[in-house]
């Protein structure tokens, strides 16, 4: 097995839920007493939205992408042989981040991709911060594989963002806000005919169920742990 290395703490919630996960699928396995070394940085979340802020006002990526490139070239020095960034957002770097790493890294994003190929889906809704939903590193890959992806309005993007980081983000899971989240992609079903749904945030899966509507909701946390469990156990080299 390979060890595994993990950017968390952004937030700290869903990274408890990837370790969860990753444990789970393990413990799933024949003998159920193999687990995998995996090493967290537990990243601080306010110093990454200030440096994200601040690209985003500037234009500027060059800060953001230093800041993370440090905390991968710590889990390469802590033993890690492949790393995974637990968020969507910071992967609106995700390309220079990997030129600089001295280990693999694996795309919540492309693994994200695959699985809806293969659901054979060609419209998807996103959810998610409202950077993901504004940038186009989801949009540009799911368009060269001939799917299209819907986002909400902007007034419910900016709502988004106000729940996940006032409420979900800090763990906190209220009814209300679920049904809220829900209205939001019954319009887009309505409204655009999405066939499925992407959970483009890491905390969005600890509030919505995993299909609605009749339609899929896709977990991209559960996704990019499938993608993270395979290649850990892959024998084959790191590179």
């Amino acid at each position: 097995m390979k060890r595994i290395g993990i950017i968390g703490g952004i937030g700290p919630e869903s990274t408890a839920d990837y370790y969860r996960r990753i444990i789970d699928l393990f413990k799933a396995r024949a003998d159920g007493l193999t687990y995998p070394e995996i090493v967290i940085f537990s990243a601080n979340l306010g110093e990454l939205i200030r440096l994200q802020d601040e690209a985003t006002a500037s234009g500027d990526w060059n800060r953001f992408i230093a800041w993370l490139s440090e905390r991968v070239a710590a889990l390469h020095a802590a033993g890690a042989q492949f790393g995974a960034i637990g968020s969507n957002t910071p992967h609106i770097v995700f390309d220079a981040v990997q030129a600089r790493s001295p280990i693999p890294l694996l795309s919540i994003v492309a693994a994200t991709c695959r699985h809806a190929r293969a659901l054979g889906v060609r419209k998807l809704g996103l959810l998610g911060t409202r950077l993901t939903m504004s940038a186009d590193f989801y949009t540009d890959l799911f368009r060269r594989h001939a799917m299209e992806l819907v986002v909400p309005e902007a007034a419910e993007r900016d709502r988004i963002q106000h729940l996940l980081f006032t409420e979900i983000e800090l763990g906190i899971l209220r009814d209300e806000t679920r049904q809220e989240l829900l209205a939001m992609v019954k319009r887009m079903i309505d409204t655009h005919g999405i066939e499925a749904l992407i959970l483009g945030c890491t905390e969005l899966p600890l509030i919505l169920p995993e299909d609605a509507f009749g339609i899929p909701f896709l977990n991209t946390t559960a996704i990019h742990v499938q993608a993270i469990v395979e290649h850990c156990l892959d024998e084959r080299g790191t590179r």
